[in-house]
């Protein structure tokens, strides 16, 4: 009963307070939530209001990292970055801040791990406990430890794999928008040919006849989603191409390595960075998703989408750990699209009213 006082208390004061001091939005949304969590606590009572406690201190406490990474980006930036940093939304500031994250754990997996990829150093299914933080996996491996070299291994592929499937439509796309005619032609119907076939069930088909190696999900990805970054380069140079500024480098007798690297691309950078957000959440969660049928990265190498697959036992028993290299993937898919909106914003010209 005291906490369902304080927690009444603690809300009503500051929607009070917000509305003494002009903070409409800051108003709105606590007395908000006291109306919600008034109705919600007659029906569901004080472990209704215990989870909405807990839900809203910790995006509370995700607004407050956020803003405070905003901020240290900015002091540690360039003037001409900062300015862009400092008008950021905190969604996207959470976003930089859930992949700067993931970098530092990928990076210093080693280091930040307590044991090793494939150390067993336990019985199989282990509960948690002062040493093993999450438990231990099928075979007796840490769980935590697998988690963090996942990081490195399954975002590093993905990360590799989008590399080169944007590099590859890139390059074709501003090359079909400069030459035209039959190598235009033959690039977009290339391109239709292999984005008809389901993404999956083209990676499945190729992985089970060419095999599992690293070097072969790399390629066969880069070769899924490479008409996805053709088909928007051939867009945006296409509209650049016609410009009066091209016309004038053509009559100079510039050649077309020159008209891409010069003309074309300082001009379609910030679509093209954004799309490259989106590639990897594509990539992403497509290797993630073959690893969980066993056609992605392989044992005994950690990943997120196998160790789903391989402690869904756990979750027969009312154990959440499976859950947790999931809810990793999900993260960051969301976090790089929070990013990749504030981008998307910035380079369409639109401004906050």
């Amino acid at each position: 009963m005291s906490f369902v006082l304080g927690y009444y208390v603690a809300l009503i004061a500051g929607s009070t307070f917000a509305a003494y001091t002009g903070r409409r939005t800051v108003f709105l949304m606590l007395f908000s939530l006291t109306l919600a969590s008034f109705i919600v606590g007659i029906i569901g009572g004080e472990g209704a209001l215990r989870f909405i406690a807990t839900a809203a201190g910790l995006l509370a406490l995700a607004a407050a990292v956020s803003y405070c990474f905003r901020e240290f980006l900015v002091a540690v930036t360039k003037p001409s970055l900062s300015k862009e940093l400092k008008t950021a939304p905190l969604t996207a500031a959470f976003g930089m801040f859930v992949i700067f994250t993931y970098a530092i754990a990928g990076i210093f997996a080693p280091w930040i791990a307590p044991y090793g990829e494939s150390e067993v150093i336990t019985q199989a299914f282990a509960p948690r406990d002062e040493n093993l933080l999450l438990g231990a996996d099928q075979l007796g491996r840490d769980i935590f430890s697998r988690i963090i070299f996942g990081a490195r291994n399954s975002v590093g592929l993905a990360l590799l794999a989008t590399t080169l499937a944007f590099l590859i439509g890139a390059f074709a796309g501003l090359m079909a928008a400069v030459k035209g005619g039959w190598f235009d032609n033959l690039m977009g119907r290339t391109a239709d040919v292999i984005m008809s076939v389901p993404s999956l069930i083209f990676a499945l088909l190729m992985l089970s006849i060419f095999g599992t190696a690293l070097w072969v999900i790399v390629i066969i990805v880069a070769v899924i989603y490479s008409p996805r970054v053709f088909r928007l380069t051939r867009a945006v140079a296409g509209n650049i191409v016609v410009m009066d500024y091209i016309e004038a480098a053509k009559l100079r007798g510039e050649g077309d390595w020159h008209l891409i690297r010069k003309e074309i691309l300082p001009n379609s950078t910030a679509p093209l960075i954004a799309e490259f957000g989106l590639e990897f959440c594509f990539v992403f969660l497509l290797i993630a998703g073959l690893s969980f049928l066993g056609l992605g990265i392989q044992p005994p190498t950690a990943d997120w989408g196998s160790m789903v697959r391989e402690n869904a036992t756990l979750i027969s028993f009312g154990d959440i750990t499976p859950l947790i290299p999931a809810g990793a993937i999900a993260l960051l898919t969301v976090a790089v699209n929070f990013v990749v909106d504030w981008m998307l914003f910035r380079s369409s010209g639109l401004k906050e009213v």
